[in-house]
């Protein structure tokens, strides 16, 4: 659906035309790209910079008992700052970057398989029989750990985002989909089989990295590579996401939902550099927000309800507009089997992690007075306009940035 309306950032569209008919979806694109861009996008690279650099910074958290919020906020900002000067600075730097530690995770997911199964063939442990041992089978929980499984996925949708930047994307698209999607699945169920082989499951719920803990006890001397390759890892995750998750604020900027000087891009490496500085930006105030578990019920309750919104949308124009050009097409069960999940994930948490829900309501309906304030209201005072024209020149200057062609005509 979203390269049938041409746009980088699906959804957005989405709601705004295809749910036009829907008297309380009015609003729904604006909402978007405010809500979901800033409380799961920044809240994910958060999560992803904590995941990363947690195994390396055991040292300093052991030998500092107390961790204010602008320490930690200190700690990380190096290392996403770096990352987002890269993809500000050229786009092949970024790809490169990307390429280079996506390998370096393949590698590590393989070590990991191999090292898992000579294991079980030569041991024979028992790990596997007890592992759903005094699970919680409460739909609502159940619900719940998908949230934490889903944001591991996280990038099955982020090339959507990029589609602009693709050549021949109704051709690529699907090939990267059709190829990359089984391929991840395949390698993160046998690497979590081999979790299960080595680890307990009370070794599993108490480790703040897997990948490390497994080492630990497989790897011998070895085990020293296991941080290694988890900070690769998620540096290399968060390096795409960062490059993907801009283009998001970038086209809701140009929109005209968020302001519009984050819709400008920069005249020598065609980068959106103002989106990307301000996504950092967002990202590291999030810091304030120290339970990364609460911060995984935030952003996927969020994500998942815009989720719902975009399939319903989809639903809605196939029965609406069944004659309308789709270059890329699939099943109609597959979407109404994603509308059904969906539903699940956001419908059945409500009872088991209620207050969790209530933020992420909060979230969302936060955005009604951006809307109103920022889109809604037309006659706006001298001074706001002068404000907004301000910083749009300001970052045209000091990042030498301007509007797209046909944006800025």
């Amino acid at each position: 659906m979203g390269r049938s309306f041409h746009n980088r950032s699906h959804r957005q569209r989405d709601y705004r035309t295809n749910l036009r008919s829907v008297h309380s979806a009015a609003s729904m694109a604006h909402l978007h790209s405010p809500v979901r861009s800033c409380a799961a996008i920044g809240g994910s690279h958060y999560l992803i910079d904590f995941i990363c650099y947690g195994p390396i910074m055991n040292e300093i958290e052991r030998a500092k008992e107390e961790d204010e919020i602008g320490a930690e906020a200190l700690k990380w900002s190096p290392f996403y700052g770096f990352l987002t000067a890269i993809n500000c600075y050229n786009v092949k730097w970024a790809t490169r970057v990307q390429d280079a530690f996506t390998a370096t995770k393949i590698l590590a997911l393989i070590i990991i398989i191999i090292a898992g199964f000579v294991s079980l063939a030569l041991d024979n442990p028992n790990n596997l029989g007890n592992v759903n041992e005094g699970a919680n089978t409460d739909p609502g929980y159940i619900a719940l750990s998908f949230y934490s499984g889903l944001f591991s996925y996280a990038g099955w949708n982020y090339l959507n985002f990029v589609t602009e930047e693709l050549k021949e994307p109704y051709k690529n698209l699907p090939k990267a989909i059709w190829i990359s999607m089984p391929l991840v699945t395949v390698i993160y169920v046998l690497a979590n089989l081999a979790y299960f082989v080595v680890l307990t499951k009370e070794e599993i719920l108490a480790s703040d990295a897997v990948a490390v803990t497994f080492g630990d006890k497989l790897l011998g001397v070895m085990s020293w590579t296991m941080p290694f390759f988890v900070a690769c890892s998620t540096f290399g995750a968060l390096n795409g996401a960062i490059f993907a998750s801009s283009r998001l604020f970038f086209v809701g900027a140009r929109q005209g939902h968020l302001p519009a000087a984050i819709a400008l891009i920069n005249v020598d490496s065609l980068t959106p550099t103002p989106s990307l500085i301000f996504l950092c930006i967002v990202t590291l105030v999030l810091l304030i927000i120290e339970d990364v578990y609460v911060l995984i019920n935030y952003l996927a309750f969020v994500e998942a309800l815009f989720t719902l919104f975009s399939v319903t949308g989809l639903l809605w124009l196939r029965f609406k507009r069944p004659k309308a050009d789709r270059p890329i097409k699939v099943n109609i069960l597959l979407p109404i089997i994603f509308f059904i999940i969906c539903a699940f994930l956001v419908t059945l948490p409500c009872y088991v992690s209620p207050w969790e829900v209530g933020i992420g309501l909060s979230i969302i309906a936060s955005g009604i007075p951006v809307y109103l304030i920022c889109i809604k209201w037309k006659n706006k005072p001298c001074w706001i306009t002068q404000t907004s024209r301000f910083i749009h020149d300001f970052c045209a200057k000091t990042f030498m940035c301007v509007l797209e062609e046909d944006n800025a005509s």
